[in-house]
């Protein structure tokens, strides 16, 4: 009877945390601009942020080095597919140098006075992230070259002929840029940039953890096998495989006993008809459209993303960079082609026609 108790308190509790979360998620009141659930699972030290050992052992000795030399720390630019954790890493440095951070994104910044209202709020030593940098207007970044060089902003004042342009000193701060598209910065911006970081996919290992840390948090119990499941199926991203771990944790109270086991995740993921190579629906609808539509390539990304019904930015940076990854998707002069092991992966026969193509 007291184990009994136990459990049902124990799945109570776990029912609540999710209904917590889900709640706030949905509230006006809540957050809007970044997830509520992952904002509760991100680690605010070096020390629980799991993977990309390398850039943790640079910005450690950076970090250091600025607090002895009492000086700002250089800005930074964190790039790479989305979800590999470079706003955690933002709060992170914020964090280790005990001081406030403000996070914006690069489209909210329309006007000229959105930036330079930010920026002369700023305190000494503030950390500012702007993510999707670069979607960063003209204006905009203009305004930024000055305050990041010499912590200062140019206004103009007056008009025609009676035009004066002050110069107003700010805090001095850190700004730390984010986004998937490097090559997209302005050679003026990105030269501004004192360290430059490229975030990597992670390994099923590291992910396993990461899951692992996630389930603990939500106050879920998972065996190695049921974390290594989802780790798999997690395009080798934190934060799909965060999610992953939210809807085997429902799957858990609904049809188990609130264990994670690895036929629990199983059921939970092929029921959102994600399988074991953590490929989705709209994947497997992207490769079977450029088989049976255009052969197997190559086709252009703009014909592409019109035969298919999505954005063409949500193709380059959500589902590209994985298929790229896992041999399935290749880039040519020509436009995208599906590999052989594409074909493998559908079961579809190579036909005559396409064995003629360049693999």
């Amino acid at each position: 009877m007291i184990i009994e108790d136990n459990k049902e308190k124990k799945q109570k509790k776990q029912k609540e945390v999710l209904k917590a979360q889900s709640n706030c998620a949905l509230s006006t009141s809540c957050n809007k601009s970044e997830d509520v659930y992952e904002k509760n699972i991100r680690p605010l030290n070096f020390e629980d942020y799991i993977g990309q050992n390398s850039i943790k052992n640079t910005l450690k000795i950076s970090i250091e080095a600025s607090k002895k030399r009492n000086t700002v720390l250089d800005h930074l630019l964190f790039y790479g597919p989305p979800g590999l954790g470079k706003t955690t890493l933002a709060t992170i440095i914020a964090h280790e140098l005990d001081k406030n951070i403000v996070i914006t994104s690069a489209p909210s910044i329309e006007r000229p006075r959105d930036i330079i209202g930010i920026l002369m709020q700023l305190k000494e030593g503030d950390v500012l992230f702007i993510d999707e940098i670069h979607r960063l207007n003209k204006i905009a970044e203009e305004i930024l070259y000055p305050a990041m060089e010499d912590f200062s902003i140019d206004l103009t004042t007056g008009k025609s002929q009676s035009v004066k342009t002050m110069r107003i000193p700010i805090a001095k701060f850190t700004l730390i840029g984010a986004t998937t598209k490097a090559g997209s910065l302005s050679g003026p911006l990105r030269d501004r940039f004192g360290i430059i970081h490229r975030l990597e996919f992670y390994t099923i290992d590291e992910l396993s953890q990461i899951v692992k840390r996630t389930a603990k948090i939500l106050n879920f119990e998972i065996d190695s096998d049921g974390a290594a499941e989802i780790a798999k199926r997690s395009r080798l991203t934190p934060r799909i495989a965060n999610r992953l771990v939210k809807r085997s944790a429902d799957w858990a109270i609904v049809k188990g006993d609130g264990h994670i086991t690895k036929d629990i995740v199983i059921s939970a993921l092929s029921a959102l008809d994600i399988d074991e190579h953590g490929l989705d629906i709209t994947d497997r609808n992207l490769l079977k459209l450029m088989i049976n539509s255009f052969e197997g390539g190559p086709v252009g990304i703009e014909t592409l993303a019109v035969a298919l019904g999505e954005d063409i930015r949500t193709i380059e940076d959500v589902y590209e960079p994985y298929l790229i990854q896992q041999g399935f998707l290749i880039r040519t002069p020509r436009g995208r082609k599906v590999t052989k092991q594409t074909y493998q992966y559908l079961g579809i026969k190579i036909n005559n026609s396409q064995l003629e193509l360049e693999f």
